[in-house]
């Protein structure tokens, strides 16, 4: 289903897209302020060729964040965003539609929430890249969208000149868009910026903040020109169009507020208001005012004059926390080689989403990971596609294991699978594994060496993962110090496994099992156990357990005074009875997710919604008018 990362050239060889590293402090402030320049345009269309609009729908998924489906399944999997829509017009809860797995706010809300640091984050939870056909000229992007729409804030293009570029963003091109109808499925087509060159690769981010539900995703349908020529043109030449683009539109995206020339004034004698020139004020009121500036903004003030280029390339305190997320779409080699003489003493580190299309070599990220590896505390690698090679948890394993408490490897899928590397790890309390390629073994020998592991996310792990086996190494081996564990769609948990936890992780706040125990006919004595032992518990979820019954909800309502998050999707055991008694005991609930419960009252459940402060979720199809054509 996924395709490759590397980028073929239009004469089929395949090129890396990041051709030459440099250390220049102006190359590296000219990534971080992304100014896209223009490509070289070849010879001029007229006479030797055509331009023609083609209209395509996106043929393969390169990348994306999460997914609700699991890899070995085809419902709410990335991949159904390709082809033409199968259920447009139609509106609901499709499983053969693309959906993320989280909606609103909830997630960052529940006890397993990580804390941001570094740069503010941008207003995106996730993404996902597509790949079409034919290279063109965008002129038209159009979002079957059948579920709670409304979630895109940009649009992105991967341009054939190696160059991210905004092709829309919510911020600044909504002002013509009609309003969202709820309830109702759409075509979006926001107006799109003109770009420089060619794309087939088209990224959309998603903020889920305002959705009342999770988005979903029909189909993608690009509209576009792609030059043909008449004239079959020699090797050493590339006919393209010509193409007049607005100069402030290229620079649109991260476009710096003020200009830097090439060379940084060697001293600053402008006065202050209170008289003192930059070279006169004392350094630690200068170092005060850059510690409150971003990354982009530090580089900024580096091209303005030597005073300031010592401080922000020289005291390294600056860069103890570094977020690179925000900026993925310009991280590169040469912005890690600047950094690395300035990270000497970063502990926390965020590279996730970085990297794509060979931006970020392997060589380059051991290289610094060896530098301020030593005393890095926090390292998220979520989505790294630079990360092919088991060397990289090599390099972590080497340089991190005295400080790391922090470890996030998301989507982490190497062309071997070995992740033994990690067992060298010895002071983790927060692990993120979640869609990762490991292994039993070497999962049950990082947990045996990291006792005191508080947040656990162990979601869409490979179906030969024995998770009873991990169940009982975690209450073997961890102090009783687990906070969450996140077990989502694990098909091999038995209540083998649950019962193991409700023996010696009492301390748990967050637990998902959802598509769990799927295999059983009566896992609620385990349920019940573990309600029982857990009193602290906040956020439960238990989603497509079939088994579930009054009995249980009985035990929750009992048992969890502070319970905050329930998702009982798809459970056909239970009443309304016992779900309104569940709302009377539970006084602190906020998010109820009854969904595809198909034995409890409608009618009731609006009436709920008028008298309790709890979001009542219930999933929905509304078979709309007629097909035609789009």
């Amino acid at each position: 289903m996924l395709s490759d990362y590397s980028l073929l050239s239009s004469d089929g060889d395949e090129t890396s897209s990041y051709a030459e590293t440099t250390d220049d402090e102006e190359a590296v402030f000219l990534q971080l302020s992304a100014a896209v320049q223009q490509g070289e345009a070849g010879a001029d269309a007229d006479g030797g060729g055509k331009l023609v609009s083609i209209n395509q729908y996106a043929q393969d998924v390169v990348d994306f964040s999460t997914q609700y489906g699991s890899d070995t399944s085809i419902s709410y999997t990335a991949y159904n965003v390709t082809g033409k829509p199968s259920k447009y017009p139609d509106y609901g809860d499709f499983p053969e539609t693309f959906a993320f797995r989280t909606y609103g706010t909830w997630w960052k809300q529940a006890p397993s929430a990580c804390e941001e640091f570094g740069d503010e984050q941008p207003a995106v939870d996730d993404y996902i890249l597509v790949r079409f056909e034919e290279p063109v000229l965008p002129e038209q992007i159009k979002v079957f969208e059948t579920y709670n729409p409304g979630a895109i804030v940009r649009i992105w293009a991967y341009t054939q000149a190696e160059q991210w570029f905004l092709l829309w963003d919510v911020e600044s091109g909504n002002e013509n868009l009609p309003p969202v109808e709820r309830n109702h499925a759409r075509i979006f087509c926001p107006p799109l910026n003109p770009v420089p060159s060619p794309t087939r690769f088209i990224r959309f981010e998603f903020n889920h903040a305002k959705l009342e539900y999770s988005t979903q995703l029909d189909a993608i349908l690009m509209l576009g020109q792609k030059f043909v020529s008449n004239v079959v043109p020699s090797k050493k030449q590339k006919i393209l169009p010509k193409i007049t683009v607005n100069q402030e539109v290229i620079l649109q995206n991260y476009s710096p507020d003020l200009e830097c020339t090439s060379q940084s004034s060697s001293r600053s004698t402008t006065p202050t208001e209170s008289g003192l020139s930059l070279d006169q004020m004392p350094y630690d009121v200068l170092f005060n005012i850059m510690a409150h500036l971003d990354l982009r903004s530090l580089y900024r003030c580096g091209q303005v004059c030597r005073t300031l280029h010592h401080i922000v390339a020289v005291d390294s305190l600056l860069y103890a926390e570094l977020n690179l997320k925000p900026y993925w779409a310009c991280a590169s080699s040469a912005l890690l080689q600047s950094l690395k003489k300035r990270c000497a003493f970063t502990k926390k580190l965020n590279l996730s989403w970085c990297g794509l299309f060979n931006k970020i070599s392997v060589n380059e990220f051991k290289d610094f990971i060896a530098k301020c590896g030593p005393h890095l505390t926090h390292l998220r690698l979520d989505s790294c596609k630079f990360m092919t090679t088991g060397s990289c948890l090599e390099t972590i394993g080497r340089y991190c294991p005295d400080n790391l408490t922090d470890l996030s490897l998301q989507n982490y899928q190497p062309q071997t699978r070995d992740f033994t590397a990690l067992a060298s790890l010895h002071h983790l309390e927060r692990l993120n594994l979640n869609r990762t390629s490991i292994d039993t073994q070497s999962l049950l020998i990082i947990l045996a060496r990291n006792p005191a592991l508080r947040h656990l996310n162990l979601a869409f792990l490979p179906l030969d993962v024995s998770m009873d086996d991990v169940a009982l190494q975690i209450a073997k081996c961890n102090r009783g110090a687990l906070v969450s564990v996140d077990m989502w769609k694990s098909h091999s948990l038995t209540s083998v496994g649950l019962e193991a936890l409700a023996a010696h992780c009492p301390k748990l706040e967050e637990v998902d099992f959802g598509w769990c125990l799927r295999e059983e006919a009566s896992p609620g004595e385990a349920i019940r156990a573990l309600v029982r032992s857990c009193p602290r518990l906040k956020k439960l979820f238990l989603a497509a357990i079939r088994g579930l019954t009054d009995r249980d909800l009985d035990v929750i309502a009992t048992h969890c005074p502070g319970l905050q998050q329930l998702d009982l999707m798809g459970s056909m055991g239970i009443s309304t009875e016992m779900c309104y008694r569940l709302l009377t005991r539970c006084r602190k609930l906020k998010l109820l997710d009854l969904s595809f419960c198909d034995n409890l009252d409608n009618m009731q459940i609006m009436l709920w919604r008028e008298c309790f402060d709890v979001a009542i979720k219930r999933s929905f199809v509304d078979f709309g008018p007629p097909r035609g054509e789009f």
